[in-house]
């Protein structure tokens, strides 16, 4: 058992990690442990679930590309794959790194203090025969971990049970996890009923949640028109939240595409997603400090809860009848608890789980409140997670902001099939000839319609002619400081083709550079421009 040391003195931590494990440890556990907070909510954490990397969940309906998905990013089967149009992946597959190909099962999965999966030993054997670890060695999953879950189940096939609770397991997972990405298939939108108690299930982490609609190079531009909106709209339905779910448009997998009318939408998609997924291990420890956070939260109103029923339980004679009533009457308790301790309804569990939760319990066992434990989860969110929030900058300043390599990851970095390669102010970064040069004629014909003195237009003439654009003075203003590469005030006829071409790139739909790049230098300016 943890030592239930609460003392108030500040804590000290090395790093964020070592201070996550020991506020928990000393402030938040034992007021859980107290509170029975692990047998109506989630496991106790251990070391592992501070120490692990970030994990990436994929959730969908069978055949949508899942197992797919993973070997499209990694570029690399893993041991354990089954790809095909029926349901073939039929366990919960945890894709980590190792440093040879191999397969650990549940069983000993669930017995590796090193692996943030102890807790899992709670589901029982018809889910661990059904549970692995795929083990590899591979630039992506030096970074980032991968679950792969089995195919949700939709019409006749969803009756069949699967012996476990699939959305409690689900539940255990999103708790854990860094991204939860949701695949849809955009042939196949139909939400079945266990995907839709898996997606109310995963209610309390939107935060975490991204939707991919895959194959969407299968149909064509109304078509996939057509397809989003209902997606939206079928999402909107059952995520019960103002903000909308990213979603994601693409075909994720290395084979050609069959519609390729919207392959530059589809690039763009994918390096948005690609984005996502690297941000993870710089933001891991910003998303452990929330997850302990929401926890604590939830702890707190346990507390109350179960103190509260333990102080309407009568001493002596009909505890069965009251203990009934008490549950019956949950709602009540939940409202004046609210009242009284200033508690966001937000923060409650929900009062049907809980209320079935209560009826295996003995209240004869449960504790009265103990304000010194309550004293320490607040003393923790008032004062040691300000601090560990300042290292988790620190931390995050010293992290490169790509640091997810290889696999998929790397083809779409750099050369020519770069996202936004050749593009935008991008454009003629490999030619030998100024790319501005081709337009120079035309905007040579303006510039010396403007009178220019000594080869030049002053701000106030080019401003006029830039105006035309109706472009925003803050864009404008941006083009100017680009155009203006000697830094005089002036524009020679050089710098003045150097803004209409970057008031074209804007025009075009494309980001400004914030310095110039050297393609675009003037060539009769490459030489001052480098000595100043």
């Amino acid at each position: 058992m943890f030592r239930k040391n609460l003392k108030k003195d500040p804590e000290l931590f090395q790093n964020v990690s070592e201070g996550l494990k020991r506020l928990y440890r000393n402030k938040l556990f034992p007021l859980e442990d107290t509170y029975r907070f692990h047998d109506f909510h989630s496991p106790a954490l251990e070391d592992a679930d501070f120490d692990n990397k970030p994990m990436v969940l994929l959730v969908g309906q069978y055949s949508t590309g899942k197992t797919t998905f993973i070997r499209h990013l990694m570029e690399q089967d893993f041991p354990g794959m089954r790809i095909g149009p029926e349901p073939t992946t039929d366990s919960f597959i945890a894709v980590m790194h190792g440093e040879q190909d191999g397969v650990i099962p549940g069983n000993a999965l669930v017995v590796d203090p090193k692996k943030p999966f102890r807790k899992l030993n709670a589901f029982g054997n018809a889910f661990l025969n059904r549970f692995m670890c795929a083990q590899m060695p591979n630039a992506v999953l030096e970074s980032i971990s991968i679950i792969d879950t089995p195919g949700i189940l939709s019409g006749e096939k969803q009756r069949i049970s699967r012996g476990y609770d699939f959305a409690a397991v689900l539940e255990w997972f999103a708790e854990r996890v860094d991204r939860i990405i949701l695949l849809f298939d955009a042939h196949k939108l139909d939400i079945s009923d266990e995907f839709s108690e898996v997606i109310r299930a995963l209610k309390n982490h939107e935060d975490k949640m991204r939707v991919v609609l895959n194959k969407a190079d299968q149909i064509s531009t109304q078509q996939l028109m057509r397809v989003y909106g209902a997606l939206m709209w079928s999402l909107g339905k059952i995520i019960n939240t103002p903000e909308v779910v990213r979603v994601y448009i693409g075909s994720f997998w290395a084979q050609p595409l069959l519609v390729p009318d919207n392959r530059k939408l589809f690039e763009a998609e994918e390096q948005d997603l690609f984005l996502d997924i690297q941000s993870l291990p710089r933001n891991a420890a910003l998303r452990k400090l929330n997850d302990l956070i929401k926890r604590a939260r939830l702890a707190k109103v346990q507390a109350y809860i179960i103190s509260s029923l333990k102080k309407d339980m009568p001493s002596v004679f009909g505890k069965e009848s009251k203990k009934k009533e008490l549950i019956a009457n949950l709602g009540e308790t939940y409202h004046r608890i609210e009242k009284e301790h200033q508690i966001s309804p937000g923060d409650f569990p929900n009062l049907v789980k809980m209320q079935e939760l209560l009826n295996a319990q003995d209240f004869t066992k449960f504790v009265a409140l103990k304000p010194k434990l309550l004293e320490a989860v607040e003393d923790m969110l008032a004062n040691d997670i300000a601090r560990l929030m300042a290292m988790v900058r620190q931390e995050e300043a010293a992290m490169p902001s790509q640091i997810v390599k290889g696999g998929a990851f790397e083809g779409v970095m750099t050369g020519p099939f770069g996202h936004g390669y050749g593009e935008g102010a991008s454009e003629g970064i490999d030619e030998l000839e100024w790319v501005v040069g081709r337009d120079k004629p035309t905007y040579d014909e303006i510039f010396y319609t403007l009178s220019p003195i000594n080869g030049k237009v002053s701000g106030a003439t080019a401003k006029k002619e830039m105006l035309k654009s109706k472009l925003p003075n803050t864009v404008l203003g941006k083009i100017w400081k680009l155009a203006d590469v000697d830094k005089d005030g002036l524009l020679d006829d050089d710098e003045f083709a150097l803004a209409n071409h970057l008031i074209k790139v804007k025009l075009e739909g494309h980001e400004l550079p914030a310095a110039l790049p050297e393609h675009l230098i003037p060539p009769s300016k490459r030489g001052s421009s480098l000595e100043a």
